[in-house]
């Protein structure tokens, strides 16, 4: 019950200073402003993902002070997500270029990289592989396509903290379902500040979470993906599964872009849920339907690995498959033009 109460006062915390950075932002002129490449149609101010950050960093060192949870970890945690949202602040306030942006990304991913214990090994058809070396460069690259696929998922009203929560949730019974329940309450307490702030995102949003606030989402579960790996590596297929809307969805629409020589570097709304959202003309319908693809169709499959009974590998190509498919049912990454 103990627990219980303190996650429902962290969330409490979280939308508290979730209304004070909305005033804040009022106060300071930070709102978004609808334009062509907005999903929005009414000014809204932005950066209340601050509440999210501030909230789980300030609870981190406690948890590692209670043993429920261990000092490198936390750092990692620390460093790497403060860095990312600290850019990511700046980026909310103005403007920074595309380079500096890399830079800091990957700093704050070899930042976390750097505080794992070992380098966690894959686990493919019951085979455990060392990357060695070249594991570092890979996984820098999984933690900064994370922390910029949730950037860019982050579109619609609720869509990006109900993925988060979401993964937070599942990942938290994925420690349980292994029989380790103390690596559980970590990202329990980074669902509890996701829900706190969501009181004021959910459709029809008050305020935006911000590149601050979901560039540190990003790279925060990745690093939890990564964390879990030390106590059983199929758990990384896990993570990918109950991840699998953002990842499927975002390297989807940037592949097809690619190939068909866009500018990636350039502001869309091409997604899938972009345009689904316009599809339906609903924020919180396309919103509810991820959290129903999450609950319905991607924890089984992730709990199926964790378990034993699906081969991890195998699950995540299983479990990606329909969405794929929406992908290219809804036209993701075609322009609007060509789409319509």
């Amino acid at each position: 019950m103990t627990l219980w109460l303190s996650l429902l006062a962290l969330a409490g915390v979280s939308s508290l200073l979730t209304w004070i950075l909305r005033r804040y932002a009022v106060a300071r002129s930070l709102i978004d402003i609808p334009n062509l490449r907005s999903s929005h149609t009414i000014p809204t101010p932005r950066g209340g993902g601050a509440a999210i950050v501030l909230t789980f960093l300030l609870v981190l060192p406690l948890l590692a002070l209670t043993g429920w949870s261990d000092w490198p970890s936390v750092i990692g945690l620390l460093g790497g997500g403060l860095l990312i949202a600290i850019m990511g602040f700046r980026d909310d306030h103005g403007s920074s270029s595309v380079l500096l942006r890399l830079f800091v990304h990957f700093i704050g991913a070899a930042w976390v990289l750097f505080w794992l214990p070992e380098l966690p090994r894959l686990l493919v058809f019951g085979i455990a592989l060392d990357l060695g070396w070249a594991g570092y460069l890979l996984l820098a690259f999984f933690l900064v396509w994370m922390l910029n696929l949730f950037n860019f998922m982050d579109g619609i009203d609720g869509i990006a903290g109900v993925e988060a929560i979401c993964a937070s949730l599942g990942g938290a019974l994925l420690y349980v379902l292994v029989g380790h329940e103390v690596g559980a309450l970590t990202p329990l307490v980074l669902a509890a500040v996701v829900g706190g702030f969501l009181c004021w995102n959910f459709p029809p949003a008050r305020i935006f979470m911000g590149d601050v606030g979901s560039g540190f989402l990003g790279i925060t579960l990745g690093a939890l993906a990564l964390h879990s790996t030390l106590y059983a590596p199929e758990l990384f297929w896990a993570w990918l599964i109950l991840l699998g809307v953002f990842i499927a969805d975002a390297t989807f629409t940037l592949l097809r872009r690619i190939m068909q020589r866009q500018k990636v570097y350039e502001a869309h709304r091409t997604h899938a849920y972009q345009y689904a959202a316009r599809r339906f003309q609903s924020h919180r319908a396309t919103t509810l339907g991820v959290l129903l693809i999450n609950i319905g169709w991607l924890m089984p499959w992730a709990f199926s690995v964790a378990l034993g009974y699906m081969d991890g590998l195998v699950a995540t190509a299983i479990a990606y498959v329909p969405l794929i498919g929406l992908a290219v049912w809804l036209k993701a990454g075609k322009p609007e033009a060509a789409a319509s």
